[in-house]
């Protein structure tokens, strides 16, 4: 995003401040009271599917700025004849699939929060190659930080489609507040728990975009 471009906006003292001391605060709250669910999840990610242990992808940020985010590998490097790694459903293991399910996948993105890359609510942050299909409008989510969660998330999740969820993004860049922030999470974490709304194919839920809009 070129300077200039995003919209100014008159941010309160929530979002100067409180949002990323909210952001260290949880992440490393979580992290320590996780920490053995993270290094079993670790330990059985290196043995049902191998190393690396985490997958990284590169993902646009505030301001598009490219950032690496980390996640629990679901997917094997398994290649065909051709030498060419085979589809996504076919190198997605049982193992894979059980921990996005559960959202267990995403736990090391709490190092992005504690990195500054990403907040816990916000955008969610999309692949890099999507960014020249964007309308206007659907850019500004990239105003902010993006996020571990978001209204998107808690409104239906990779079951909403395209247009709403951009809907959403950019109605949260224009709302951010302390209050609203906890009401997410609040939200995001019930949701977790009953493990509703997840699409476990991710991979085809965001080939829908492309074929909306063309990315290649």
């Amino acid at each position: 995003m070129e300077k200039g471009q995003e919209r100014v906006l008159r941010r309160g003292f929530y979002y100067k401040y409180g949002k990323r001391l909210m952001d260290i605060v949880f992440s490393l709250s979580a992290l320590l009271i996780l920490s053995p669910v993270i290094l079993l999840v670790a330990a059985l990610v290196r043995f049902k599917i191998g190393s690396p242990v985490l997958f990284k992808q590169e993902r646009p940020g505030r301001r598009e700025k490219i950032f690496t985010l980390y996640k629990f590998r679901t997917m094997t490097d398994e290649r065909g004849e051709d030498g060419k790694l085979l589809p996504d459903e076919l190198r997605l293991t049982s193992f894979g699939r059980f921990i996005r399910s559960t959202s267990l996948d995403e736990l090391p993105e709490l190092l992005n929060i504690i990195k500054g890359d990403m907040s816990i609510v916000g955008p969610r942050p999309l692949l890099v190659r999507y960014l020249g299909y964007y309308k206007p409008s659907e850019r500004r989510r990239h105003e902010v930080k993006p996020g571990l969660t978001g209204i998107a998330q808690v409104s239906g999740r990779n079951y909403l489609g395209w247009e709403k969820r951009f809907e959403c993004d950019v109605y949260y860049v224009d709302h951010i507040t302390f209050l609203g922030d906890l009401i997410i999470i609040l939200k995001t974490i019930k949701k977790v728990l009953q493990r509703k709304d997840i699409a476990v194919g991710d991979q085809k839920v965001l080939a829908n975009l492309d074929e909306e809009r063309g990315a290649s």
